[in-house]
């Protein structure tokens, strides 16, 4: 409490061991620069033999010392925070402000529809003022079936949301807490559980019956008024715009089981024409913000993916905490919760979870002035989404925008917001550039987050204890991988825009956070590096050929202490953040994986992109849903390879060309030069091309070991062979 009496609403903790974190890190600086030294003073001379293999091994490691640096920034000054919601209440009670949630699907055989209803039915059911809550599903598919399902659940959500209110059900996503129902709320709760399990069952039924069938029979299409929006219906690319407010608050007949008010609740399918740019998520956020305006126009705005239902019926107080604090709440434009899975696996084999992201480097920008804004699970402030900048002048309360009586009816409100969803409407408008989320770039989100904090606003990360959102991460390496292009290709061509946080942030974002977004931005590049590490040293291992110093050398101690020290440190960090030792393990794996695939594949197309090269890659959506087959492997963690992608040709030829190497040498070795020779001569070397073959132990199942439908296509075990065996051939006979 304050010397005035005032009581904040949340209170950030600096995380403990950060001199022993600092003094630790300078060791390991040290301990670097030794390497560079190494390595620049044991060069060969001009004209010697393996000098360009020297300088390439000096550029990897000095690539490896900066991007060291640049993590730096997520981890030097960690903070946590708290709240208080019970103050929020007493202060506040029900004089809150407005919250529209936006909720986006693009495709209903990816995204199935039950999917994304659940979510709809968890934010409709937060613990909050119905009246001041709305709900928009974006619907870029255009699809009668998602409608369809958004119908069904509007009904449930008549008994659903009082029957979680009542109860205090946690999560107040149907098919989440119905699954996970173990533990009895009250003497009455059976009773009301049965009759809620079966409406829920009921609805689920008539959805996936109809989504089965692929079209809606003519008795379904004759139940509401809606349905003949799609009357001039062409396709999922060239339709009107469909709006439909399924649930108005401002009826005086929308009303729950109980007789409550029930939530506001909105279907947009916005026009789509084949000559015009929809601009994927971006420009779907962009019509929900300007329809929800002329509907519910809610100071704050929240954001979920279609698949990431609330597990947190408290989130929206928790963000109101920031918001609303007196003293520091005018200057938070977004508060972004992270990302969580509830079908990640024990030992998280595809590194899904990304449980260091949050559980720390998250945690590290929060200390520098906020997180990226990735998409999903983030509550914004309507005003700064739309333009406003911040003024060091603006006063500390939060203005909550009061209820103006509506004289439109719900169907002339919708008809009359039609046009703020047409393809023309942003024509020549700041839509897509000052105004709405950012076009142009495949991680819009990134990108907006960026610009509004160069604005001067601050953004807040809270991870609480109940995870606010839980999601569905991917269940096989293809989807993994598709992913991580994109992300890591749309973070590259930020660095290389003129929004790149390494000059148009300059000065305008602190240098912690602006190293903290170059860190992400470099994703792609670190491709080069890790590939020629992968290969290069193995295949001079091969031929006998040492790159590293020999075990007696002094020089031996830096790469040793920086390998053993950075390793035990990355074990350390990912229990503490709740992992396990074999899910570290997969992490490293994956780690790998990315950055020799998909982090290669989007440098690649970056760069031919600014070079005029036609290399535009479509938005790829991943799949939500998986056969049963894939789901069992997936649990009992076997990697899956049954796709024939580009990707897995690059990672398994990678992985063979290791294999050969660590035979052939271990061959040498035993035939003429024995064992010890080679742990003294080139201990690193061996080593490391060891530790490559053990972590792609699962890439040789799947190419020589497994008979399941998801190994490794014969196509590119075949080729991978080929070019291994061809590589280490060719290198042989040259060196």
């Amino acid at each position: 409490m304050g010397s005035n009496g005032y009581l904040p609403l949340f209170e950030a903790k600096t995380a403990k061991g950060r001199t022993l974190y600092r003094v630790w890190a300078a060791s390991v600086c040290l301990a670097i620069c030794l390497i560079w030294t190494y390595r620049v003073s044991h060069a060969p001379s001009q004209g010697e033999d393996g000098r360009l293999v020297w300088l390439g091994l000096l550029a990897a490691e000095l690539w490896f010392g900066f991007y060291w640096f640049l993590t730096q920034a997520h981890r030097w000054n960690l903070i946590f925070r708290q709240t208080f919601k019970d103050r929020l209440s007493l202060r506040y009670g029900n004089e809150l402000p407005g919250v529209d949630v936006f909720v986006c699907t693009a495709d209903p055989t990816v995204e199935p529809p039950m999917m994304v209803v659940n979510t709809v039915l968890s934010v409709m059911a937060y613990d909050y003022p119905p009246e001041k809550l709305s709900v928009y599903l974006s619907d870029d598919a255009g699809s009668c079936l998602t409608f369809y399902a958004l119908l069904e659940a509007s009904e449930f959500a008549k008994h659903w949301i009082p029957f979680s209110k009542k109860f205090n059900v946690e999560p107040r996503s149907p098919a989440a807490y119905l699954d996970s129902f173990s533990v009895s709320h009250g003497p009455n709760q059976p009773k009301e559980l049965t009759i809620i399990k079966e409406l829920y069952d009921d609805m689920k039924n008539r959805v996936e019956n109809v989504t089965k069938l692929g079209r809606l029979p003519e008795e379904v299409h004759l139940r509401h008024k809606g349905f003949s929006q799609w009357d001039s219906y062409s396709s999922a690319n060239d339709h009107d715009t469909i709006l439909q407010i399924l649930i108005d608050a401002k009826d005086p007949d929308a009303k729950d089981s109980e007789g409550c008010v029930l939530p506001t609740l909105v279907y947009l399918a916005r026009e789509k024409r084949p000559h015009c740019l929809h601009h994927f998520k971006a420009g779907a956020m962009n019509a929900l913000i300007r329809v929800s305006s002329a509907v519910s126009n809610g100071p704050i705005i929240l954001n979920v993916d279609c698949d990431m239902y609330s597990n947190n019926s408290l989130a929206v107080r928790d963000a109101l905490c920031f918001f609303m604090d007196e003293k520091k709440g005018h200057e938070i434009a977004y508060v972004q919760f992270p990302q969580n899975f509830d079908n990640v696996t024990k030992n998280d084999l595809y590194g899904s979870s990304m449980r260091v992201v949050s559980q720390v480097e998250f945690h590290g920008l929060d200390g520098y002035g906020g997180p990226l804004y990735v998409g999903t699970g983030c509550f914004h402030r309507r005003d700064i989404l739309c333009g406003r900048k911040f003024s060091r002048e603006s006063d500390n309360e939060f203005r909550v925008v009061k209820d103006i009586e509506r004289e439109e009816t719900a169907d002339e409100l919708q008809e009359k917001s039609k046009v703020l969803a047409s393809c023309a409407f942003e024509n020549n408008t700041e839509w897509g550039k000052e105004m709405g989320l950012k076009y142009g770039c495949p991680v819009e989100d990134v990108i907006t987050g960026l610009s509004i904090q160069c604005k001067g606003w601050k953004s807040v990360y809270f991870n609480p204890e109940r995870k606010a959102f839980l999601g569905v991460a991917a269940t096989t390496l293809a989807q993994i991988l598709v992913q991580h292009k994109r992300w890591s290709e749309g973070d590259f061509q930020i660095l290389l825009s003129k929004y790149s946080p390494a000059w148009f942030a300059n000065g305008k974002i602190s240098l912690g956070l602006q190293l903290g977004y170059c860190c992400y931005c470099f994703w792609a590049s670190n491709c080069l590096a890790v590939l020629y590490y992968s290969v290069v040293p193995s295949l001079y291992l091969l031929s006998g050929i040492p790159l590293f110093p020999e075990l007696p050398s002094p020089w031996f101690l830096p790469f040793a202490y920086v390998v053993i020290s950075k390793y035990t440190y990355s074990l350390g960090e990912f229990l503490w953040s709740g992992g396990t030792v074999p899910g570290w393990w997969n992490e490293q794996r994956i780690w790998l994986y990315k950055r020799t695939s998909s982090y290669l594949l989007a440098f690649i197309d970056t760069i031919a992109k600014s070079l005029g090269l036609n290399s535009d890659t479509a938005f790829v959506i991943t799949a939500k849903v998986s056969k049963q087959e894939v789901f069992n492997r997936y649990v009992r963690e076997v990697m899956e390879f049954g796709d024939s992608s580009p990707m897995f040709t690059t990672l398994a030829t990678i992985a063979l060309v290791n294999l050969v190497c660590l035979a052939g040498s271990a061959k040498r070795a035993i035939m003429n030069e024995g064992i010890g020779r080679i742990y003294e001569t080139m201990p690193l070397q061996f080593l490391l091309c060891a530790i490559l073959v053990l972590i792609n132990w699962p890439l040789y199942q799947g190419l020589f070991l497994r008979n399941d439908s998801g190994k490794m296509p014969s196509s590119i075990a075949i080729k991978s062979v080929v070019l291994a065996v061809s590589a280490c051939t060719c290198f042989t006979l040259f060196t």
